[in-house]
């Protein structure tokens, strides 16, 4: 295939020369999961992902259990993507287990950015981003974020995240020494 002018490879052809590497995107949700109910903030993760530089490799929709949570995250990880985001079961409900679960695969916990997530979503009005007990991390190389579900604070937590991604990345892959 002969690529455009300018174009270096076929990852190129989205319009970014600067691509940060790649995400999974996770939607823990018992309905979802089960086709009762339609995925809308997945496709609003993937979105912002894209515009933020990386390349989603997939949704996976999970209930809201958490071997299915770390099954998802180990996935992810195993896999080699650079950044995963879970969606969904971050509140105080006895369902909402993806804090917990992702507890369990983290190496390393990154409060700053879960509590700056916190902090903006409810600034901004998006109340469960606020009761979020969401966690922000790194596994192997890996991070993993939890975002809560409304797509006000999906669009809030990607927009908080979207200016440290890079940095993260450059750090976990050695290309940062700080």
């Amino acid at each position: 295939m002969e690529l455009p002018r300018g174009t270096t490879s076929i990852e190129n052809l989205g319009g970014s020369d600067d691509l940060l590497g790649r995400a999974l995107v996770v939607i823990v949700d018992d309905r979802i999961s089960t086709g009762e109910l339609t995925d809308t903030t997945g496709p609003l993760v993937t979105e912002l992902l894209g515009e933020a530089g990386l390349v989603v490799d997939g949704t996976i929709v999970v209930p809201g259990e958490s071997v299915a949570i770390r099954n998802a995250l180990n996935t992810a990880v195993i896999g080699g993507v650079d950044v995963v985001i879970t969606v969904g079961g971050t509140g105080v409900s006895p369902r909402a287990v993806t804090a917990d679960a992702t507890a369990g695969v983290l190496d390393r916990p990154i409060p700053g950015i879960a509590e700056a997530i916190r902090a903006s979503g409810l600034a901004a009005g998006a109340v469960d981003a606020g009761l979020s007990r969401g966690l922000v991390g790194v596994s192997g190389s890996t991070l993993v974020v939890n975002l809560a579900s409304s797509r006000a604070a999906v669009r809030d937590g990607m927009a908080t995240l979207t200016p440290l991604i890079a940095h993260v990345i450059a750090e976990l892959s050695g290309l940062e020494e700080n």
